[in-house]
């Protein structure tokens, strides 16, 4: 990796690390701002969640084709300036329509924010610097996410709404920090294909959704990706959240604490686990992480095992969360750097972009599943259903394995690995940074 690329990289991490500080100041608030601050009713927020997930799916399919024909940077930088505006608008919205339509204006330009930064991190690592990259993407999200989210807490008073406008207003501009971050990492030379650019409709449909789905490590990829995201995020505010509450009893406060908990493996665990992960074999390592996901589900079941002993149930739970955490600590150096080893580089934000669309898929589908056996009180089911998920991703992991080659599955055995350049730049295009 040049210099300029390090420097590249790091700006970009930098900006991804402030948007999720901003986002800290709104997410652990935005249902009780809807509901209660804005006094539109707890169905309208939940109407506002479902946005979110709503516009990321109408986004996404569409999103990878413009990734691969102009660029990630340009992706990248409309988003954060989409994410700001409805950000801003959601601060500003006093009524249902606004509210529902800023929310769709943020979700979709956070969803082109995703695999647009997952591009501009490939170009700008190795395939053997790639996993650090990546857990380092991860790392400072989630402690931006988590600062973010104590000071928000120190600022909010729901008894006046001045005080999200501020909030709001915090986050929309972290966006646009992002969003200049990024615009400050340039290319020589303009980005585009390598052949014939193709014309509407062939990327993620006709021939470019043929060629991904032909693509059989890529598929077994996406259906593993489903699953990881059905059994852990897909349930932290839904399933788990009513099981931790109905059968062992804990506190709302006490959540709190778990997602805390969740947090605090997450910074505290990542770069341990990367020296740890990063020589082995990814799937072997995603294999791993279904049993430590299995182990967290056994352990939240075991909360309410035990009726009327509030500290087994505390325990249980913040040690799930933790697990959980340790999981998604390893995770993020091998899940996003195997679908970037996987594209083929004209294609790459196709790729991420696919890839991001499962993940969605997976947390709308994974609430709304644990919603539904939680409130038909299906307990004792729901734990072992997701104790199943958990074992079927080390099945499906080690199954994937066996169809990568040993480059994609542990880059860090080859020699050295050469920068993924930009379709049809020359191979003296280098990577710089604005002065």
């Amino acid at each position: 990796m040049t210099t300029a690329m390090g420097a590249a990289l790091r700006r970009i991490q930098l900006g991804n690390a402030l948007s999720a500080f901003g986002n800290g100041f709104t997410v652990p608030f935005l249902f009780v701002y809807v509901a209660r601050v804005r006094d539109l009713g707890a169905n309208t927020a939940g109407m506002v969640l479902a946005t979110f997930a709503v516009a990321a799916l109408v986004v996404l399919p569409f999103i990878g084709r413009v990734i691969d024909r102009r660029g990630p940077q340009s992706v990248a930088v409309a988003g954060a300036v989409a994410a700001a505006v409805g950000s801003m608008g959601l601060g500003l919205a006093a009524s249902e329509p606004l509210v529902i339509a800023a929310a769709g204006v943020l979700g979709a330009g956070m969803a082109a924010i995703q695999p647009a930064l997952a591009t501009l991190i490939v170009w700008c690592s190795t395939p053997v610097t790639r996993s650090r990259a990546f857990a380092t993407q991860f790392f400072l999200g989630n402690l931006g996410l988590g600062v973010g989210g104590l000071l928000g807490g120190l600022l909010v008073d729901t008894s006046a709404a001045s005080s999200f406008v501020r909030l709001f207003a915090i986050d929309a501009a972290m966006f646009l920090v992002l969003g200049a971050a990024v615009a400050t990492v340039k290319l020589k030379r303009s980005l585009v294909f390598d052949g014939p650019v193709p014309a509407a409709g062939e990327q993620l449909g006709g021939v470019g959704r043929r060629s991904l789905l032909g693509d059989r490590a890529m598929v077994q990829l996406c259906v593993l990706g489903f699953v990881m995201f059905f059994a852990c995020y897909g349930q932290f505010e839904s399933g788990l959240t009513a099981f931790a509450v109905d059968i062992a009893r804990i506190s709302p406060s006490m959540l709190g604490i778990a997602l805390a908990a969740n947090t605090a493996a997450i910074v505290l665990a990542q770069f341990v686990v990367l020296k740890l992960v990063e020589r082995r074999r990814r799937s072997r390592v995603i294999a791993l992480v279904g049993l430590v996901w299995t182990v967290a589900w056994c352990a939240a079941g075991a909360a309410g095992l035990v009726p009327g002993s509030e500290a087994i149930g505390i325990t249980a739970i913040i040690s799930a969360y933790a697990l959980f955490g340790l999981g998604e600590a390893m995770l993020s150096p091998t899940v996003a750097p195997l679908v970037a080893d996987l594209a083929p580089p004209s294609a790459l934000g196709r790729y991420n972009s696919a890839f991001s669309l499962v993940k969605q898929l997976a947390l709308a589908v994974g609430p709304a599943a644990g919603g539904l056996m939680a409130g038909a009180g299906l307990y004792g089911t729901y734990i072992a259903a997701l104790i199943g998920c958990s074992l079927g991703i080390t099945a499906l992991a080690l199954r994937l394995g066996k169809r990568l080659t040993a480059q994609q599955d542990n880059p860090l055995r080859a020699v050295t690995g050469a920068p993924v350049t930009a379709p049809r730049a020359a191979a003296s295009d280098e990577v710089i940074t604005a002065a």
